[in-house]
């Protein structure tokens, strides 16, 4: 924990259930509305475990802002995973994206929030779920982090679940997005990531290409692992910004890179995964509303 800073616990309940998560609240908050960062854990994880991995709370106490991580319940999941695969949880009110767009809510009603900076990321069945998020409630969240996920639609069951881990999900056109463009999405994926394939982090990229008119594509930042460069490629809409961006981290596995030991699923060789993600988001806000 950062020096000064506060690592809370909460609840939220709806007619979905009830989700536990804990808060991060950067030392120079005075009131100030701050940029909010909801970040979901993968299986077998926590908030406390999946804050110690990534260390967003000292990124996010260097840049002032809150991070609020839900807490998946061992009943809803008997290995925590997050339900991206099942079909009531891919929706707009419903299920888990009920709950975790009730969590942000809850916060952004608690605290002081910048209602235009407010972004969702996650690892492996985190990601996933970040996804659906990103792809149900674009009027809420100004942009996704996919770290070793799945795109919104990739499964229905378990069954597919599988397939789509093995080898790559479905299309995802049959899930129903907000109006308006896609959210923008930074994704990283490791190419030799045994648990959730490759394929993946493309078929992201290749689900919001789909729904947007990109201008340029190219070779953004770069990160390295062990002395490799890593290319970010990166894709640019018609508005001049960077919507879309994807680190595929060569002879990395299926851990959160450049993160802590002291958390699990990591892998500190790099490149920075939570900077990265953090700079990203903090280049996006949502459009202004009309009155």
């Amino acid at each position: 924990m950062p020096e000064g800073a506060r690592f809370i616990e909460g609840t939220y309940s709806n007619p979905a259930g009830s989700r536990a998560y804990r808060l991060f609240i950067p030392s120079r908050y005075q009131g100030q509305p701050l940029p909010l960062v909801v970040m979901l854990h993968g299986c077998t994880q926590s908030p406390d475990d999946f804050a110690a991995g990534t260390r967003m709370n000292f990124i996010a106490e260097e840049q002032t802002c809150f991070v609020v991580y839900p807490a998946q319940r061992s009943e809803a999941n008997q290995a925590k995973c997050w339900n991206w695969f099942r079909t009531a949880d891919q929706q707009r009110g419903r299920g888990e994206p009920s709950l975790i767009a009730g969590i942000t809510r809850q916060i952004m009603r608690d605290y002081s929030v910048d209602p235009k900076r407010v972004y969702v990321g996650g690892l492996s069945a985190g990601a996933a779920a970040a996804a659906i998020m990103g792809a149900t409630y674009n009027d809420l969240y100004a942009a996704v982090g996919i770290h070793s996920g799945l795109a919104c639609g990739a499964a229905t069951d378990l069954p597919s679940a599988f397939v789509a881990m093995r080898q790559g999900g479905g299309s995802g056109r049959r899930v129903i997005s907000g109006d308006g463009p896609p959210v923008p999405t930074i994704v990283f994926h490791g190419d030799r990531d045994t648990t959730v394939h490759p394929n993946n982090g493309d078929q992201i990229l290749e689900q919001s290409v789909r729904t947007t008119s990109t201008q340029k594509q190219g070779a953004s930042r770069a990160g390295s692992l062990e002395g490799m460069p890593i290319p970010a490629r990166s894709m640019t809409g018609a508005s001049g910004r960077g919507i879309l961006e994807h680190w595929n981290i060569h002879g990395a596995g299926h851990a959160w890179s450049g993160g802590s030991p002291a958390g699990s699923y990591t892998d500190p060789r790099g490149p920075d995964a939570t900077r990265e993600m953090l700079r990203f988001f903090l280049e996006h806000s949502l459009p202004q509303q009309p009155a």
